[in-house]
């Protein structure tokens, strides 16, 4: 009766979980995708060129990052669902009876979870980023129009785009340092409304300042005129360092895989890396994670059998996995404000939310 990998037990609990996991998720993606757009066709109605095949569209790419979100609830639905059907048709009663303990039979429950945890990370997740970097640019574009400013960051340095009086502008840097923001080795070239180069001004330095970009010792070249020296130089910008750091630091539009790179280009340009390091070692602990909400809901089902069904208890369940959800958030704000370590922001849901699931269960089981 010990469901170990290849028996028959182990199978059926696997599969039982592995179908309510997938049924839940369809069911929760589908209520919240509803949801969701019908907040875009909101923000849509506001502009007449924005169709419903837009918005249909922008959902679609939507809908890996929803399925991100929903899927420790979905877990944790699913893990109660599975518990409960167990308990309904008194198979949980005849596995305790017979001798199997709380984990044994959790164990193929919990591998599922691990497994579903892994297929997040590894496979969802670079799905979800490389569709939401795609409905980003769908929404700056039709529902925040603001597609004039483009930022991105390489090995290479630095490199801007923004809008000007007579056109447009970009720049580049090879280092920037914080948090002063202060931009090292930057040359700017300069295309009028046609984008046809007019003009390029380097410098040593630059610093964004109160809405413009100080240069300190700037050269100016014009195509036919003779270099300009000036000891400042002044360019209008409409950005902000907020606008900038979040840019790069949105860990919706970054995969998985991608992501230890783009920290090690984050840190040696000069950036702050720490809600992308926060991010990444979420997505780590994500499988432990998925397994302290079966443990959890496994601390529902024991209490049943012991006292009986009752709503109360799921609800508590329930209410649990919001608490994981939210102290998630909580300490993730606290990371990202370097008032608590990177590794502990990421882990600590996950590592509290097991040792209380397994505290109880020890406590259900040997007390």
């Amino acid at each position: 009766m010990i469901p170990y990998p290849g028996t028959t037990l182990f199978r059926y609990l696997a599969r039982v979980y592995g179908f309510n996991l997938l049924a839940l998720t369809f069911i929760l993606l589908g209520i919240v995708a509803l949801f969701d757009l019908i907040e875009l066709m909101r923000r849509a109605a506001k502009f007449d060129d924005v169709s419903f095949s837009i918005v249909l569209r922008m959902e679609f790419l939507k809908f890996p990052e929803l399925a991100m979100t929903i899927a420790p609830f979905a877990v944790l639905f699913a893990g109660l669902f599975t518990f409960w059907q167990l308990s309904r048709r008194q198979e949980l009663v005849v596995l305790r009876s017979s001798g199997v303990s709380v984990w044994q039979f959790l164990t193929p429950i919990v591998s599922m979870s691990l497994l579903a945890g892994v297929f997040v990370v590894t496979i969802l997740d670079p799905i979800s980023a490389a569709f939401y970097s795609r409905f980003d640019v769908l929404e700056k574009t039709y529902l925040k129009r603001e597609n004039s400013n483009v930022i991105a960051l390489f090995d290479e340095g630095f490199w801007l785009k923004q809008t000007t009086e007579k056109g447009h502008a970009i720049m580049h840097a090879d280092k920037i340092e914080m948090p002063d923001w202060r931009l090292h080795q930057v040359m700017i070239l300069f295309f009028d409304q046609n984008d046809v180069f007019t003009e390029r001004m380097d410098a040593p330095s630059a610093q964004l300042k109160s809405g413009n970009w100080l240069l300190k010792e700037a050269v100016l070249n014009v195509p036919g005129y003779p270099f300009k020296k000036s000891e400042q130089a002044m360019i209008p910008t409409n950005l902000t360092v907020n606008d900038i750091e979040e840019s790069f630091s949105a860990p919706q539009t970054m995969g998985f895989w991608s992501l230890p790179s783009y920290i090690a280009t984050l840190d040696a340009t000069g950036f702050d890396s720490t809600r992308l390091r926060i991010h990444f070692q979420e997505l780590l602990a994500l499988p432990m994670l998925f397994a302290s909400m079966i443990f959890l809901a496994a601390c529902v089902a024991m209490r049943q059998s012991r006292q009986g069904g009752s709503f109360s208890f799921i609800l508590i369940g329930v209410l649990a996995g919001f608490v994981v959800f939210f102290m998630s958030n909580f300490l993730q704000a606290l990371g990202v404000s370097h008032q608590l370590p990177v590794f502990l922001s990421a882990w600590s849901p996950a590592m509290l939310s097991s040792l209380v699931g397994i505290s109880i269960l020890l406590s259900l089981e040997d007390g």
